[in-house]
């Protein structure tokens, strides 16, 4: 019976896809989203993010602003198929919330505007997918907008993202007057009329029949190109059937060597019914993905989606609601039934799983089991934050987590009623639990409590969660960026000698060290230190190099310009002595500290500022101002284009002067005029800068 059962879970794996939705903003995301579920037969009712009837954007800010904030997981079914399908944000300022999504995922479709293009954050979003390794299709939206091109939107991705791309279809009516597409694979057109959720079936356009031919005759050559099996068809008949083409696309959206490219318009819901046939052809499920990897102390195992492998999940999202704490899943291996008691790896704390629950937004529906493969959301356990492994007791292991970004922005907030301190604080705790990508601390010199975030926006809505979801009316200061400080030269041959001696053991350790900027060119540069040690003869045992490094990443903490923490430095330890009773590993540590607060405080400094490229559009007779405005804000402009009667002005903007640009841009453009930002690192602060 049971492995019955186990031979049934493991081939419903086949007909699951887990997959998220990546965008720009305003790109049609969360349009597309409610169009599947539509389609699909989830939802009886169309929602409209300008009406505020979207499922995914349930909280009442995304309802307010427009834009989704916040990640969202729905399931539904297609031809057989579950797909849990995620909703990510567009804005820049909850990107954390992408990378927690994509780490769980298996695939993605990546929503482009056809008038736009590759927009800098649908350019961002690629990339963290790319490093997730996660199979994509393109689907190119809003095809009925004036000024849609789908061959530019196609050009832009294969100049912006560097990929292949694989034109499926064939847009049917230009604009205003698009009204359906060709499959290029089966040589079918496929017609919505007005006012139809369905399309009706039937032969190529007579005036479409050539083009749609020349179109298929490219794809075939471009994936024989890039496919051994494939190629080797073309080479024997000079095309390739429509079953070889099927497989060969499926093959290279699944390797990462070329992107799948559907088109239509999800408000008018023309195009979704194919975009879902292509997900369940092309993007993989659980059975397809390699084996997750993770640690049991210092060795490394992988488990594979087996319903009947040990338990392991990994939690990437923790949502306070009012039935209780949600803790949302990725279940990797094993099976896991409501009532069971769970191990959180990291924490090493035992967890009981009270309810399981299969998402639909901000509605829930009860089940008994999760396994292998399925993305819940479960009530019970009480500690677990995102990142954390939950597995079977006797099994542990740790799943690597997602990573976090550093915060780059800070505001000073306080209760406006002294009584409400504690509150405060309790809710503030509250948000970074769910949201690890927001840092709450105390400035020791002012005493104040200081929230940190990825943007203006995302503290902005941090606080308003706080007044409408804890009743709690607060103060919030102006934006403080993070700085960073680096060396621009440093020094050689720095000497410190720690000696302490007070009665009992005493403490000796004696360093030099260099110090010097941390090039790019060092392969090092994405770990912001570098330690090395020249020291020969063992001067320095080993337990004790590693007792310097600690030290000096101590001292990396802050800085000798005004306190905020150091970047791109390069340390070697090149001599040192011992004593061979006082010398200890914290007396090498302390050394390590001290010597290199000395060397930073004698090396050329130089404080960084976090920069941003900012994407402005604005209507042709406010280019000027706008230009002024950015050049006022110490903005570097590096390129314009023209579109469709107004400018696209790409610039490098310190973040610390964009703040309340929003509504200077709106008085500048009669309200016309629209921004986006993209993180692009630190950049060195003039001098005026205060420190």
């Amino acid at each position: 019976m049971r492995t019955e059962l186990h031979r049934q879970l493991t081939s419903a794996l086949t007909d699951v896809r887990n997959l998220g939705i990546l965008a720009h903003v305003d790109a049609g995301k969360t349009t597309v989203t409610e169009r599947i579920l539509y389609a699909t037969g989830t939802t009886h009712k169309r929602g409209e993010v300008h009406d505020g009837t979207t499922i995914t954007d349930f909280d009442s800010q995304e309802r307010d602003r427009g834009i989704t904030i916040f990640a969202a997981a729905v399931s539904c079914t297609w031809a057989g198929h579950r797909i849990n399908l995620i909703d990510t944000p567009g804005h820049v300022d909850f990107a954390d919330e992408v990378e927690r999504s994509l780490r769980v995922l298996d695939g993605a479709i990546a929503v482009f505007d056809a008038v736009a293009g590759v927009e800098p954050q649908s350019e961002s979003v690629w990339r963290q997918a790319d490093r997730h390794a996660v199979p994509r299709i393109a689907f190119v939206n809003k095809l009925d907008r004036a000024g849609a091109d789908l061959d530019a939107a196609v050009a832009s991705i294969r100049e912006r993202l560097h990929k292949v791309p694989l034109v499926v279809q064939l847009p049917i009516g230009r604009e205003e007057r698009f009204r359906g597409v060709v499959d290029l694979l089966r040589m079918r057109a496929l017609v919505w009329a007005d006012g139809s959720d369905t399309y009706e079936e039937g032969e190529v356009p007579e005036e479409l029949r050539e083009e749609a031919q020349h179109r298929r005759r490219l794809l075939e050559e471009t994936v024989a190109e890039l496919h051994p099996a494939a190629l080797e068809e073309f080479c024997a008949r000079s095309e390739l059937s429509g079953r070889t083409l099927a497989g060969a696309l499926r093959d290279l959206t699944r390797t990462g060597e070329g992107v799948v490219v559907l088109c239509g318009s999800a408000y008018r819901n023309r195009g979704v019914e194919p975009l879902l046939e292509a997900v369940v052809a092309y993007l993989p499920s659980p059975l397809d993905v390699p084996p997750v990897r993770g640690s049991l102390g210092d060795a490394v195992q992988e488990r594979a989606a087996d319903p009947s492998a040990p338990f392991a999940a990994l939690a990437f999202k923790v949502n306070a609601t009012a039935t209780g704490r949600l803790t949302y899943l990725r279940v990797y291996s094993g099976t896991v039934r409501k009532g069971e008691t769970v191990l959180d790896a990291g924490a090493r704390r035992s967890e009981r799983i009270g309810r399981i629950l299969r998402v639909q937004a901000d509605r829930h529906v009860d089940v008994d089991m999760a396994v292998a493969g399925d993305i819940v959301a479960v009530i019970g356990p009480k500690t677990a934050r995102a990142g954390a492994t939950l597995c079977a007791p006797d099994a542990p292991l740790v799943l690597e987590p997602p990573t976090v970004a550093d915060p780059v922005v800070s505001v000073a907030v306080e209760a406006c009623r002294s009584t409400d301190t504690e509150r405060l604080m309790a809710a503030l705790v509250g948000l970074v639990e769910e949201d690890p990508s927001l840092a709450v601390r105390t400035d020791s010199e002012t005493g104040q409590t200081v929230l940190s975030g990825m943007g203006e926006l995302h503290l902005e809505v941090a606080a308003e969660k706080i007044r409408r979801a804890h009743g709690l009316d607060v103060r919030v200061g102006r934006p403080q960026v993070a700085y960073r400080e680096t060396v621009a030269r440093g020094v050689s041959g720095l000497v410190y000698r720690h000696v302490k001696q007070d009665g009992g053991a005493g403490q000796f350790a004696h360093v030099v060290i260099d110090v010097a900027p941390l090039e790019a060119t060092d392969g090092e540069a994405s770990e912001d230190f570098a330690f090395r040690s020249a020291v020969v003869g063992g001067r320095v045992p080993q337990e004790y190099v590693r007792a310097v490094e600690a030290g000096c990443r101590d001292a990396l903490l802050e800085g000798p310009l005004g306190g905020h923490p150091v970047t791109g430095v390069r340390v070697t330890l090149t001599d040192g002595a011992t004593h061979p009773k006082d010398s200890s590993e914290m007396a090498f540590r302390t050394a390590g500290r001290f010597a290199l607060r000395e060397a930073l405080r004698s090396s050329a400094m130089v404080l960084l500022e976090p920069v941003v490229e900012v994407t402005v559009t604005a209507p042709d007779e406010a280019v000027g101002g706008v230009l002024g405005d950015l050049a006022a804000r110490r903005g570097r402009v590096s390129g314009s284009t023209a579109r469709a009667g107004a400018a696209v002005i790409t610039a490098t903007v310190p973040l610390a002067e964009l703040f309340g640009y929003a509504t200077r841009l709106r008085s500048r453009t009669q309200g016309r005029g629209t921004f986006t930002t993209r993180a692009t690192g630190y950049a060195p602060a003039p001098a005026s800068v205060s420190r």
